[in-house]
Parts: C-alpha cells; structure tokens; sequence
C-alpha cells in the first residue's frame, strides 16, 4: 500500500473569513491587551458551557495550575497535601500538582473510557485529601456521579479537566458546570482553535476574582486591564491610582491577546459545525473499522453522556501497539499514544515503577494510540485511514 500524498494529522485549522474579519478588526483597534474581544470571548464562551464566568489565558495548562493554586489558597490548603488524578492522562494534569508543592495520587482508570475509575477512588482518599481532577478524556466525559458524591462527603473540591472535551455533556449537564472549575485548552487539535490559549471557568465569584489576579501577576484585581482607570473620576480613580500596582499573590503572566480572542470568537461562532463533522468522522471511521474488532477496541461511549470526539482513540487488543503504529506512520497516518503518564521517565524517577498497581492504564500505555477525527479532514483522508487498517491485518 502506497502512502498518502500529505500527512493525515492528529488536529488541523482552518480559518473562515468572520476569523479574518474579527482578526482584522483587532488591528484596527490597535488594542492587543485585555479588550472587547477576550471579554466577549469569555463571556460567550462560559455561557455555552453553562458557567458564570470564563477567564481565557494562554494555555489549558496555565488554566489547571491556577485552578488549583487559587483553591489552595482559598482554603489554606499545606503543601503536600494530596490531589487524586487519572493514571492516564496527560502530563500537564499531573505536572499542576507538582508545581503548586501538592501530592497527586492516582487512581487507575475504566478500560472502555480510559477515564478515572469512580470505583477506585474512595480507597485513594486519605486525611490529606483536598481535591480531585477527573480528566474528560479524548472528547469523553469522566462518570462524575460517585466523584460529586465523593467530594460531597468527604469535602473535597473537584477540577475538572475539560481540555480534551469541550462541549461533551454528562447527564445533560457540560463538562466544566460540574465542578468548582472546569478547564479548557484551544491549543492546535483542540475543537477550538487560537493557536495557543485556555480557559478556566466558574460559578464561583470569589473563584474568579482570585484566579483573575493569579493570571495576572497576583495584582489586585480593581486594575486587570489597561483601561480599566478610563472614565473614573473620583474617589474612585485616586483607589485605582494607589491599587494599580498593588499586588496581593505570587502569580503568573498567563495572559492572552486580542488576537487569539478574536479567532476564538470566530471559531466558536461554528462550533456546532466542528462538533458535527467530528463525530460525522468518527462515525464513518467506527463502521469501518467495525470489521477488525477481534484485533482493536473501538472508542464506545455510554448513554448517559455525549462524545466529542476530539480524537479517535484505539487499543490494539491482543498485542503490543508498535507495528500497527509504526506502519500506519509509513503511510503518512499520523499516531499518538495513548496519554501515557505513570510509565514517563520523570514520573517513573519520582514514584517508581507503578504500573503494576495500574493493569487498566498499563494495557493503554502497551497497545492504546490515537489518530485524528478532526473537522478539517476530509472523506478521502478517512477512506484511506480505514483501508490502511485493514491492509495491515491482512499481512
């Protein structure tokens, strides 16, 4: 079998001309710090996600690392205290908890979702216990029931990780409205795309104002953007003036631009489009794929939740991954594997050999992978990713 004539990619772009126009409007303003398109950009994008508030900046990491650190700070948490995570995810959900001085403790995960194990959580919590991230992984939400329960019970605040899953509903309620703080990436192969950027969003008031500040050096947050002191008069103007370089936490230079607001607005004025042509192609991919299920496990989605399919993720059932992989890249199918974390070198010097307490995301680390369902491929590209497949279980 002959490769393709470009490589079939794991995410793509493509900007419409309403992108163009919003980008173009941005530099007509001449504004690139915080503005009109980041404020309606995190006001539009909270609501189509049922939260309150939306705070943008530039990555879905940064978001995580805030979420995190303003709840530690909001509630006195110690450092080391301890954060319950998925086994498999990606490292940045892991990493957050190291960078904010605190334990992550993982639990292993469904083998049919690859998300945390609700089951398995409450034998990992312990008096040091303070928050949970479930990770809605691959376009797939985490069954949050016994989580909230969890939390409930044992006072735990919850972060949910929605980088890989925007717009996916559990029980009729939006990934990131069930936690304290949801968490979202527009990176390159995400459903939106701003080239780099995240959100944290929130019901929480004090939440918001506190990771506001945190993304913004720790200032106090009566002086965020560089206009804010604009048409003040007043007793009011003299706070700001004597506010305006006060700062109130050890924060971080998270910020985006208008720039990257305005694709965002752009692109999340067709979600609806992206999100059908996913899982029109991920549809198209499982009927053709169908036929190989003594050797693959196919992404299956349970009916209390929706799938959006941010990537078509595979587990080869009864081998190791490598050749099916290693073949599908001759032939210009780009592949990732399947979110390996415990079995990294960093993690692995840091905690030891896990995954022999973790079966469920060793068989992922050994034989899971993904490839695209992306809304920019096209019916040829999917044809030929099928025929690939069953090229090679031919041989």
């Amino acid at each position: 079998m002959q490769k393709f004539p470009r490589q079939i990619g794991v995410g793509g772009l493509f900007l419409s001309d309403y992108e163009k126009q919003l980008v173009n409007e941005v530099l007509d303003s001449n504004q690139l710090t915080y503005g009109p398109m980041t404020k309606k950009f995190e006001s539009d994008f909270a609501k189509s996600h049922n939260c309150k508030f939306g705070l943008f900046m530039n990555s879905g990491t940064s978001a995580l690392h805030i979420a995190l650190a303003a709840l530690k700070d909001m509630h006195g948490w110690n450092d080391y205290d301890e954060v319950i995570v998925p086994a498999v995810t990606f490292v940045a959900t892991s990493n957050i908890i190291l960078h904010n001085n605190m334990v992550p403790v993982f639990v292993d995960v469904e083998p049919d979702t690859f998300t945390i194990d609700p089951k398995k959580v409450e034998e990992k919590i312990t008096r040091k216990t303070r928050a949970i991230i479930p990770v809605h992984l691959l376009g797939i939400p985490s069954s949050m029931e016994i989580i909230m329960e969890l939390a409930k019970t044992y006072r735990l605040n919850i972060i949910e990780d929605s980088c890989e899953s925007m717009f996916a509903t559990y029980k009729g309620q939006s990934v990131g409205s069930m936690g304290d703080i949801g968490c979202f990436s527009t990176y390159v192969a995400h459903f939106l795309v701003t080239g780099v950027g995240g959100f944290a969003t929130t019901n929480n008031p004090d939440l918001a104002v506190g990771m506001r500040s945190l993304m913004n050096h720790g200032r106090d947050s009566i002086y965020i953007s560089s206009k804010d002191d604009q048409g003040v008069e007043g007793e009011k103007l003299e706070e700001i003036i004597a506010k305006r370089f006060s700062f109130i936490h050890v924060g971080h230079s998270f910020r985006c631009t208008e720039m990257e607001a305005a694709i965002g607005l752009g692109q999340l004025a067709r979600a609806k489009e992206i999100i059908r042509r996913r899982k029109e192609i991920a549809d198209k991919l499982t009927e053709g794929l169908a036929p190989l299920q003594e050797h693959l496990q196919l992404p299956s989605c349970p009916p209390d939740r929706t799938h959006s399919y941010m990537l078509y993720g595979i587990v080869v059932k009864n081998s190791h991954k490598r050749d099916l992989v290693n073949y599908l890249e001759s032939l210009n199918i780009e592949t990732r594997d399947l979110l390996p974390l415990i079995n990294q070198p960093i993690y692995k010097r840091l905690f030891g050999n896990l995954e022999k307490d973790y079966p469920a995301a060793r068989k992922i680390n050994n034989s899971g992978f993904y490839i695209g369902c992306h809304s920019y491929m096209t019916n040829e590209e999917v044809d030929f990713i099928i025929e690939a497949f069953h090229s090679f279980y031919k041989k």
